[in-house]
């Protein structure tokens, strides 16, 4: 005679066998990169492009821009910067006699671009 649960064995161990390989990680899953979503827009490559290329050109530090215009604006107070990403230029902001003068300075040569106010 037949065991009355033989057959329901048979029927238990497919499925605890697949859960049970469902739940050993694979090594490629572990190294996997994420891809580049589907979404992006074209400001996000070129965002991505420009951050690329100033990891791989190293521009001036802020503090040497600052140590070559500081000496170039006599009798102005030094105010501080902005730095815009996009176009790699910081903006340094002095004080002369109640004017605001900004001086716009390229963030890969320390070249100055602009100078504007008095």
């Amino acid at each position: 005679m037949r065991e009355p649960h033989g057959r329901r064995m048979k029927m238990l161990a497919k499925p605890v066998l697949c859960a049970c390989l469902l739940a050993i990680p694979l090594p490629a899953a572990a190294f996997a990169q994420p891809a580049q979503p589907a979404f992006s827009t074209p400001r996000d490559r070129a965002q991505d492009s420009q951050a690329k290329r100033r990891n791989q050109v190293p521009g001036i530090s802020v503090r040497e821009i600052e140590r070559r215009v500081i000496p170039q604006m006599p009798g102005a107070q030094y105010l501080g910067f902005d730095y815009d990403p996009s176009s790699d230029v910081y903006t340094l902001k002095f004080l002369r006699n109640g004017s605001v003068i900004w001086v716009d300075v390229d963030g890969r040569t320390g070249n100055i671009v602009r100078r504007s106010g008095n």
